[in-house]
């Protein structure tokens, strides 16, 4: 087995080689300004085709869009420009911000209440659950620390907005399961679960650069969310009250809204020394609170957001796949499998206790539990950033995150709809 792995390992590296000098003498740009624009359009072109091909075949095409970045990537043909690689990071912020506020905005705070306990479960149990399980289990496996197990575990942890918001905004649509509000109550559980995981985050890769662990370093986790949550809540109030005085066009609106938000994450990151706060909790609760106060506003400037979105995980996906060593993936592929059918188990215990007595049958359960399942966007977002940050579980985290999304995104968005057409009732006017 080893021997066919490294002929195939051999063989993929002659061919690209071969391709690469082949490109770089006939086709590349001379001008390093035009290698950057033409990169640019090989992702956006490649990934458009590669969503348009996997979608007539009902997969989810977050997994082409990341083999497009493979191929173009440097472990692949390395065809793209290092100035787009260099600030891949930003990109993928960019697009985490999008799909938070466009979940912040899709969030009813009357439908979290009307569900109440199991919601507020949702947004941190089953991830806890699944951090847990890396912190036990992934030292063991992987030979790694307890704080990189940590690392990843918080990676790993978060469900997919990428998958679970527009599946359950369907659902919404569709009437599906609403009149219990489970849709609504999976889609809380999804958005705020992927910040709580992303706070987690910073405050252990923080650690893991040279920090020491203090009881003041742990209560930066929770300082960091009302904090977060704070700023959002009187931001949204303040920028509710700008939009009913000052009229203007909603793609303006927009704009401001992506500018705050920016601000958020900068402010986040400059005062973090002085005061943590999670700038990605604020985007999410600036969004909620304009839901609440100016519904209106809310439902004209989310379907906005959603075709920003369409080119924002274009580049999120393939540059993430760009960053894949597929060597190193190779050699460590079945410890990884392994170690994420161990923390989706204890998700899966976590999710079944978050919603238990919520009122509840064992079919609509089973359907809460599946859609917990998909990783894509946070890991993302986020898995490169341990490699980037020049961390000793850099590589690996990059591994697990990319082995999650191309097992758990289609698994999870198969399941998703089976389960939830046969599962849900549809809500009627009698109802």
């Amino acid at each position: 087995m080893n021997v066919s792995l490294d002929f195939v390992r051999t063989a993929f590296k002659l061919m690209t080689s071969a391709i690469q000098w082949q490109w770089h003498l006939f086709f590349m740009p001379r001008k390093k300004e035009n290698f950057m624009l033409f990169s640019l359009a090989l992702i956006i072109l490649l990934g458009l085709l590669s969503r348009s091909l996997l979608g007539k075949i009902h997969l989810p095409y977050i997994i082409g869009m990341l083999f497009v970045g493979i191929l173009l990537g440097p472990f692949g043909f390395n065809i793209l420009s290092s100035q787009l690689t260099n600030i891949s990071g930003d990109i993928r912020e960019i697009a985490l911000i999008i799909i938070l506020m466009k979940a912040g905005l899709s969030l009813d705070l009357k439908d979290l209440k009307k569900v109440g306990r199991p919601a507020i479960m949702l947004c941190f149990v089953p991830a806890s659950f699944e951090i847990i399980a890396y912190l036990l289990f992934a030292p063991h496996l992987m030979g790694i620390s307890v704080i990189e197990a940590g690392i990843i575990g918080s990676i790993m942890g978060a469900v997919s907005p990428a998958v679970v918001v527009p599946a359950m905004t369907r659902l919404i649509d569709e009437k599906r399961g609403t009149d219990k509000a489970i849709p609504q109550m999976m889609l809380a559980g999804s958005s705020a679960d992927d910040v709580y995981c992303i706070v987690i985050f910073t405050a252990l890769s923080g650690l893991a650069q040279g920090g020491n662990i203090h009881a003041t370093s742990l209560l930066r986790v929770p300082v960091s969310m009302v904090t977060g949550i704070a700023l959002g809540v009187v931001s949204g109030i303040l920028i509710v009250q700008f939009f009913r005085k000052v009229h203007m066009r909603d793609t303006i609106k927009v704009l401001v809204l992506l500018s705050l938000a920016f601000l958020f994450i900068t402010l986040e990151k400059t005062i973090e020394n002085i005061v943590p706060i999670s700038g990605l909790l604020a985007i999410v609760s600036l969004g909620l609170i304009i839901k609440a106060q100016h519904p209106i506003l809310a439902n004209r400037i989310t379907p906005k957001f959603s075709k920003l979105w369409v080119g924002a995980e274009i580049l999120l996906f393939v540059l993430v796949g760009a960053l894949v060593n597929i060597n190193y993936i190779s050699t460590a592929g079945i410890n990884v499998v392994f170690m994420l059918i161990i923390g989706l188990t204890f998700r899966t215990v976590g999710t079944f206790i978050s919603t238990t007595k919520a009122g509840l049958t064992k079919q609509e359960q089973l359907f809460c539990l599946v859609s917990e399942f998909p990783k894509a966007t946070v890991q993302a977002a986020m898995g490169g950033v341990p490699l980037a940050m020049g961390l000793a579980c850099g590589e690996l985290a990059l591994t697990f995150a990319v082995i999650g999304i191309i097992i758990t995104a289609p698994l999870g968005s198969f399941l998703i709809s089976v389960t939830s057409k046969k599962y849900l009732t549809v809500e009627t006017a009698l109802k």
